[in-house]
C-alpha cells in the first residue's frame, strides 16, 4: 500500500513523494490533514511549513519537498484565494519556515492576499519577527501600509505589537523588522481600529523601539 502523501512528508521521503506526485499529480493540490486529531485540510505547499514549525525538518530540507509539488503542478497560492484564509506563503511567514517564504516569492506567489485576521504576508512576519522575509516582501513592493482587515492595523504596528506580545526571546529580529519597514517608508501615524498607533504601544524602556520609530 502506497504512504500517503502526508506521511511521506512527515518522513521527508523525497523518492517517496516524486514517485507519488508522477503517478497522480493532482496529489500536489488535495488538501492534507494536520494530523489525525486535527483534520482540517491545509494545501500541502502549507502543510510542509507545519512541519518546520514543529521540528520535523529543517528549512532547507522543507524547500526540497515543496520544489516537488511545485514540479508536478502544485498551486503556488495553494486552494482559491480567498479573503482570511491563508496562502502557502502566509503558512510559511507565520510558521518560521523563512526559507521557504523566500522561495514561495521567487516562485511568484501573491504577496498581498489577506489571510487569517485580514493579514498579509507583510503582517505575519513582521508579527513573527522574521527579518529575512519582511525584507525579502519590501524588495518586492509588498504593500507596506496596508490594514489587515479584523484590527485595521498595519504591518508595522503588527511588528511593534509582536515585540511588545511576544516571549521577548527574538527582540533583535523584531527590532530589524521594525527598521526594514520604516526605512522602506512604512507611515508610523496610522491607527489601527481603537484609533491607536504604534507609538501608543510603547512604555517606559522602550527606548530602542522610540528611536526606530522616530
Amino acid at each position: 500500500m502506497t504512504p500517503s502523501i502526508k506521511k511521506l512528508i512527515d518522513s521527508k521521503d523525497y523518492n517517496g513523494i516524486e514517485q507519488v506526485l508522477s503517478q497522480n499529480p493532482a496529489l500536489a493540490n488535495e488538501g492534507l490533514p494536520y494530523d489525525e486529531v486535527n483534520t482540517t485540510k491545509a494545501h500541502p505547499l502549507h502543510r510542509i511549513c507545519d512541519g518546520v514549525m514543529n521540528g520535523n525538518y529543517t528549512d532547507d530540507e522543507a524547500v526540497k519537498m515543496a520544489k516537488l509539488f511545485l514540479k508536478h503542478g502544485a498551486n503556488i497560492n495553494g486552494h482559491e484565494l480567498l479573503e482570511k484564509q491563508d496562502t502557502p506563503l502566509i503558512a510559511a511567514s507565520s510558521l518560521h519556515a523563512d526559507k521557504v517564504a523566500l522561495y514561495y516569492i521567487d516562485q511568484g506567489a501573491e504577496l498581498n492576499h489577506a489571510g487569517c485576521h485580514g493579514g498579509t504576508a507583510l503582517h505575519w512576519a513582521a508579527w513573527c519577527g522574521r527579518p529575512a522575509v519582511v525584507k525579502k516582501l519590501i524588495s518586492k513592493q509588498a504593500v507596506l501600509n496596508k490594514k489587515c482587515i479584523d484590527f485595521k492595523a498595519t504591518p508595522l504596528f503588527w511588528a511593534v505589537h509582536g515585540l511588545k506580545q511576544g516571549d521577548k526571546k527574538n527582540i533583535e529580529a523584531h527590532l530589524e523588522c521594525i527598521h526594514a519597514l520604516v526605512k522602506a517608508g512604512a507611515d508610523t501615524t496610522i491607527p489601527n481600529a481603537d484609533g491607536h498607533t504604534a507609538y501608543d504601544l510603547l512604555e517606559e524602556g522602550d527606548e530602542k523601539i522610540k528611536e526606530l520609530l522616530i
